[in-house]
């Protein structure tokens, strides 16, 4: 086979035979590019190339690699004996230039899918709130049954998925190629290919049976607990039904948010659009004004040309000199941590809003008579007004953290070439310490805005009481709170699957009825991923104001518990059915365990 060579710059003709060379490889691209390329051939080679690097050390490259060893920043060279450097340059550009032009086409074939689909992919999100509306009003009539569907419903859809992933995996046996492996084939920017590998369609099983078996041994571990978090459920979803209204809160936090990501790109794109094309002397022969930065225009007219007659002035490098250009990756990350300020500020002004709204339904002593008019405004306005300082100190603390995380990976994107295990294993202990933090603080910051909402103290003080309260109930916390977070979470799963199927039978072709009207596409798999992850968004934000209300009425059942003891003086502020439930599956057996004590 014909193939562009070039040699390491050990065996490489010119750089031995040339006085001039430079004595640092690593100079070598600025004095190659003024040789002239007479060395550059075809050649039928039997050897592969070698890929070199300093001091002395050589491996052999794959012709297949070739393109990714090249983009690698530890390897200097490559190449076998006698042909140009310069060659190998020219193949590692046309490999490149293929990459390119293949994600250039495959970006084109995925907005010609969106500009065919994108009305039944609307139509396809629509389905998807709709379903979630109506699981949300059901869960307010029939909660302990919709629980119930839900958990049998979502059993038969993972169920489902498994038996169509074998159908696939079967149909593909004995089918030439299919048996592939998925490290064998590599990246593919035509990811029809993967759907034609029976290994794809095993990982997929493998991964929904995992899926399966995990949620069916937790609904055997918490069969008696699921009864507790239904009531509790049944709560918020009466609470839900006397402030509507919060359903459409999700909407001012994503329109919000939207600002926020449009502020953020608008800034990365002006601040990596600020540079600006640089020029610089260059001579073959010495010359004082060499390196120098110059201007094209008046260069000809300067007194370089007198002084220096061969000096030419050519485009060096995309950037700047100056200060700002310089500390322009500062500019950068300190943009990238605004954005994480403003949306985790965001995100805390809905949590505190919607707090205040679910926690003055809980503390009204007659419901819903003593719950106000107009409780999401007014809690929003409470909010605005007095708790806009905590809002921003606990979004700080966590955008700080989020910063941290995002340099640690920069750090370990630019030290992969590394080859010291001691750096690598404190850089991998950093990211997991600091992912561990993230998610704490997100834990710490939703409870200590609920305690803002409630009693309106400050940052540091709702975290301590929010902290010291739940770790005074900590079984409470683990088996009332997060069963019930695991059944809303099951929710999701249930409205998200069903879409999701649904959007895949539409779009392949295979449900009769319709099977002349969904388009013609060239990857089924974009607008089926679109809906998937549009709908989880829209479940995801419909659910999570049953989240925050089943936070809310979790911390002032907690507090209650605490602050009244039942009797006439001092009465619970619970509902009767909530109480009903949760005192004689919670309380009891803490009293017969001190009575035992």
């Amino acid at each position: 086979m014909d193939r562009w060579m070039m040699p390491s710059f050990p065996l490489y003709s010119q750089w031995h035979g040339d006085a001039s060379r430079p004595s640092n490889p690593r100079t070598a691209s600025s004095w190659l590019a003024t040789r002239p390329p007479t060395a550059m051939a075809k050649a039928k080679l039997g050897t592969s190339p070698t890929c070199w690097r300093e001091p002395s050390e050589s491996i052999p490259v794959d012709w297949m690699g070739l393109g990714a060893a090249c983009s690698s920043g530890t390897w200097r060279s490559f190449g076998i004996p006698s042909i140009p450097l310069v060659a190998l340059w020219w193949v590692c550009g046309c490999r490149k230039a293929n990459v390119v032009l293949e994600a250039r086409q495959l970006a084109m074939k995925i907005f010609e899918d969106y500009t065919v689909s994108w009305y039944w992919i609307i139509i396809g999100l629509v389905i998807a709130m709709v379903a979630s509306l109506i699981f949300i009003v059901l869960l307010r009539f029939l909660a302990g049954i919709m629980v119930w569907v839900m958990i049998v419903m979502v059993i038969l859809v993972l169920g489902y998925g498994i038996f169509h992933c074998y159908l696939e995996y079967a149909k593909l046996k004995g089918e030439e190629g299919s048996d592939i492996s998925l490290a064998d084939l590599g990246f593919q920017t035509d990811l029809r290919v993967y759907l034609h590998l029976r290994q794809t369609w095993l990982a997929f099983m493998i991964i929904l049976s995992i899926l399966e078996v995990l949620i069916l041994l937790l609904l055997i571990f918490l069969r008696k607990r699921i009864l507790i978090a239904i009531a509790l459920i049944r709560e918020a979803s009466r609470a839900i039904g006397h402030i509507m209204t919060s359903l459409l809160f999700p909407l001012c936090t994503f329109f919000l948010l939207c600002l926020c990501i449009a502020y953020w790109a608008s800034t990365a794109v002006f601040l990596s659009t600020s540079n600006e094309a640089v020029y610089k002397v260059f001579n073959e022969s010495a010359c004082p004004f060499a390196g120098q930065t110059c201007a094209p225009e008046t260069f000809n007219a300067s007194n370089v040309t007198k002084q220096c007659p061969d000096a030419q002035c050519l485009f060096a490098f995309y950037g700047g000199e100056t200060s700002y250009h310089r500390y322009l990756i500062a500019l950068q990350f300190f943009n990238l941590f605004m954005f994480f300020w403003l949306v985790n500020f965001v995100i805390a002004l809905g949590q505190v809003t919607l707090a205040g709204a679910f926690a003055s339904y809980y503390w009204a002593f007659k419901k819903p008579e003593d719950i106000p008019a107009f409780p999401l405004f007014s809690a929003f306005g409470r909010a605005l007004r007095y708790h806009t300082g905590s809002l921003a100190f606990g979004s700080l603390i966590l955008a700080i953290v989020q910063v941290i995380r995002v340099v640690l990976e920069y750090l370990d994107h630019r030290l992969k070439a590394a080859e010291n295990k001691v750096a690598k294993f404190i850089l991998g202990c950093l990211k997991c310490c600091f992912w561990c933090l993230e998610k704490f603080l997100k834990f710490l910051n939703r409870n200590a805005y609920i305690m803002v909402a409630i009693y309106g103290t400050n940052f540091c003080t709702s975290a301590r009481n929010a902290f010291f309260l739940l770790m005074r109930n900590i079984i409470r916390v683990a088996v009332l709170d997060k069963v019930t977070d695991f059944l809303l979470f099951l929710g999701k799963l249930l409205v998200v699957g069903s879409v999701g199927i649904l959007a895949f039978f539409f779009f392949t072709h295979r449900i009769k009825l319709v099977q002349d009207t969904a388009p013609s596409l060239n990857y089924y798999w974009v607008p089926i991923l679109t809906v998937i992850v549009g709908s989880y968004l829209i479940a995801h934000g419909f659910f999570s104001v049953y989240g925050m209300c089943v936070d809310t009425l979790f911390l002032c059942f907690c507090e209650d518990l605490e602050r009244n003891d039942g009797s006439p003086e001092r009465p619970y502020l619970m509902s009767p059915e909530l109480s009903g439930i949760l005192l004689k599956g919670t309380l009891e057996p803490s009293q017969s365990t001190d009575s035992q004590g």
